[in-house]
């Protein structure tokens, strides 16, 4: 099965939309869909396992250290892909409709990815 994608709090907001217009069949929710603005990054982590989704971030400052506890506190953990902040709109993008189109969702259960240029 295709990864499903949550975006935190922080993530832009025309990716977004440029993910649901090059992929509508891609099922990403973001973190205001799910009520999660303002939480810790742990809460966060937890909806994402809890729900099956492989969380999208642009945090780089807390977010890979609350995944790395989670995975060593055996915790549950359904992938992280950090995303530059910077990075290209469309590459993000292309990068994005990839992950979900070719890959399946269990193979991301425990990782941490970072996007490159």
């Amino acid at each position: 099965m295709s990864p499903r994608f949550l975006t935190d709090a922080d993530f832009n907001g025309r990716t977004i939309a440029g993910i649901a217009r090059r992929e509508p069949a891609l099922e990403l929710m973001t973190a205001d869909d799910a009520d999660l603005r303002g939480r810790p990054d742990e809460v966060v982590l937890d909806y994402a396992a809890a729900h099956g989704l492989l969380l999208l971030s642009h945090d780089y400052t807390t977010m890979p250290a609350a995944a790395i506890q989670r995975i060593k506190s055996g915790l549950a953990m359904t992938g992280l892909v950090m995303v530059p902040q910077r990075h290209r709109m469309r590459i993000v993008i292309d990068d994005v409709v990839l992950i979900w189109a070719a890959s399946d969702a269990d193979e991301w259960i425990g990782r941490i990815e970072y996007l490159t240029g």
